[in-house]
């Protein structure tokens, strides 16, 4: 049984921040939201802007990079991660990497060089597979560890929580996050310096930080919206709740599904829990990427057939760059079926769902009949071999 949604805010709750409207140059609510959002995830410091992909831009400033700095980053990644590095005037290098973001740490530590600045670690569908061996290539190298942890509110990788094991912790508040603000966005960090050049940053460095007097530096307009900070403070009171329901919701569409010729079902690696973000299975029917997207024209959103997830090396939108091929990467990501949950989503909707799934699948593979194969592990499946090639 789902178990049921945190209650929804009630409306006197946004009342004193219209009753103090206009005032430019209060933000009260912010700062509560980054007192609770940091005793949540017990770390130094928390600071609220305006989306995800604004998160990644400043936590990037803030730990330092610049024009003609390279940031390495998993090919298996979504396009606001390129764009951050792009906004930053960094070149972003694509590891090797499995369909989840997991990089191969042979291929990363391969690419590290002296214009590496960052290392950005990618948890897609909420998992964090191989998140320590990264910290620790990164802790070695004395390169800073920024995590995209959007779609990761609440996971955790072998008992910590995810966003607090490198030096800065991005996440989004966006609608459908676990967490959500209709927008938004924070990050997490233990670092004062870097806290204080975010706060600095994204408010048109009209703070001085770390020794940097304020004015003196351009900055962006990335602040939090004292309303969205309301919001998200009330939901992220609900913050347990919710993960045990988006992790009910993806086990149920899991076991609705079943047993499926031509879908094998991701399981978390060792050490890992995700936070149920997506429901996700390897796709081992001919032409996946058609599958995926004909699952979203039947009504079942997924990562990409539904939002056109692509290894960023093959990705339309990185070829300016001429990336180097990760063909690990690319193969994985074709064969993800990522499925979309909603915290509105009711026992009966994932019923249809898995339904649907089912129903085309078969017709996909009318022949069925495929040998049974073992269920892959995230870290099988997501994080390929040294030699390039995935280790299903």
């Amino acid at each position: 049984m789902i178990p049921p949604p945190p209650p929804p805010p009630a409306a006197h709750i946004f009342q004193p921040v219209l009753d103090r409207m206009p005032a430019p140059a209060h933000a009260p609510e912010a700062v509560a939201l980054e007192s609770a959002l940091a005793a949540a995830h017990d770390v130094g410091h928390a600071i609220a802007v305006s989306s995800g992909t604004a998160a990644l831009h400043t936590a990037l400033v803030a730990c330092g990079v610049t024009a003609g700095d390279e940031v390495l980053l998993p090919a298996a990644t979504v396009m606001m991660v390129v764009a951050a590095v792009q906004a930053a005037h960094a070149r972003p290098v694509f590891v090797e990497s499995g369909a989840l973001g997991s990089m191969d740490v042979t291929d990363l530590s391969a690419k590290i060089g002296p214009r590496t600045a960052a290392i950005i670690a990618v948890h897609l569908a909420g998992h964090c597979t191989g998140l320590s061996d990264v910290s620790d290539v990164a802790a070695r190298h004395r390169i800073p560890l920024i995590e995209d942890a959007c779609q990761a509110q609440g996971s955790r990788h072998r008992g910590r929580l995810a966003g607090t094991f490198g030096d800065v912790g991005c996440f989004s508040l966006k609608d459908g996050k676990i967490v959500a603000a209709g927008e938004g966005g924070y990050l997490l960090t233990d670092s004062a310096p870097i806290a204080e050049r975010a706060a600095a940053y994204r408010t048109h460095w009209a703070l001085p930080a770390a020794g940097i007097p304020a004015f003196t530096r351009l900055g962006r307009n990335y602040r939090l919206p004292e309303l969205s900070a309301v919001l998200a403070r009330h939901n992220l009171a609900g913050l347990e709740a919710a993960l045990a329901r988006r992790r009910a919701q993806a086990a149920l569409l899991a076991d609705l599904v079943g047993d499926v010729p031509g879908l094998c079902r991701i399981v978390p690696a060792d050490g890992d829990e995700p936070n149920g973000y997506s429901a996700v299975w390897e796709i081992t029917l001919p032409e996946p990427r058609a599958f995926a997207a004909r699952l979203h024209q039947a009504g079942v959103p997924n990562s990409v057939g539904t939002f056109g997830l692509r290894a960023a090396s093959a990705h339309p939108a990185c070829q300016e760059m001429n990336p180097a091929a990760c063909p690990a990467a690319e193969h994985a990501v074709d064969r993800l079926l990522a499925v979309l949950l909603l915290s509105v989503d009711t026992e009966q909707d994932l019923r249809e769902r898995a339904e649907i799934i089912q129903r085309e699948a078969t017709t996909w593979n009318p022949l069925g009949g495929h040998p049974a194969r073992p269920h892959p592990t995230a870290s099988s499946f997501s994080t390929p071999t040294s030699s390039g090639t995935p280790s299903s």
